[in-house]
């Protein structure tokens, strides 16, 4: 299910030097704001809590989860090389999930690792607030890495598409409207930081185990749904 050959191609095209800097461009204003925040206010949890989850979560991670996920197909697609690959003797399914597994990675590092640093930086991961939402960045890489790999696959439009989910739909609709907070990949993972952090300072309004059941359920699906239209392109173009 994992082809070395797939991975480093797309570890190339992601982690080019254009791309490179775009995807470095938020962990780095991320990490500047925690050493402003911390020498203005010094170290304080809820705001820690605040820039994390106001930021880092909400954010960075699916804008980092955009880029990744449909830059690690989109391009091929849109420009045509991705007849190239598809004429190889290389399993379709496993073609899609080499690619989440290299558009996963490529999101944790870019946005996990300065979440737990710009966390150690606000309040030296008091009441484990770094550690939780480090966390909460881990596991929703892996749902908007599968969302947006999807995304790049079934449409030429997948950047806008993902960037009106990730900043309307869950940042502007999921803090004004309720009901759609349950079917956002933010709150899914606040749920499982929820469960790490001490006191009242994370918080979801979603449950753990729903929150698991969606996450895993969202990740397969949009997993093998890329795999099933990579395969109706591969026949298209055959034809």
């Amino acid at each position: 299910m994992y082809d070395p050959t797939v991975a480093r191609l797309t570890y190339r095209a992601l982690l080019g030097r254009r791309r490179a800097l775009i995807l470095g461009a938020l962990p780095l204003l991320l990490l500047v704001i925690a050493v402003a925040v911390r020498a203005l206010t010094g170290a304080d949890d809820q705001t820690a809590s605040d820039v994390l989850g106001g930021f880092a979560l909400a954010t960075m991670v699916p804008i980092i989860g955009v880029i990744a996920g449909t830059g690690a197909i989109g391009p091929e697609i849109d420009d045509g090389s991705v007849v190239y690959l598809l004429s190889k003797p290389i399993k379709r399914p496993t073609i899609i999930f080499t690619k989440l597994i290299v558009a996963i990675a490529v999101t944790m590092v870019f946005s996990a690792v300065p979440t737990l640093i710009a966390g150690l930086i606000l309040n030296g991961n008091g009441q484990q607030v770094a550690v939780a939402y480090t966390i909460a960045a881990l596991v929703a890489s892996i749902a908007y890495a599968a969302l947006f790999l999807l995304l790049g696959t079934v449409s030429r439009h997948a950047v806008v598409l993902g960037l009106v989910y990730a900043l309307v739909w869950e940042a502007l609709f999921g803090s004004l409207v309720p009901g759609a907070r349950t079917l956002s990949v933010q709150q899914w993972s606040l749920a499982v930081a929820q469960k790490v952090a001490d006191g009242n300072l994370v918080t979801s309004d979603v449950g753990l185990p729903t929150a698991t059941v969606l996450l895993v359920v969202v990740t397969v699906l949009a997993t093998w749904y890329a795999g099933q239209k990579l395969r109706s392109l591969t026949l298209a173009g055959e034809e």
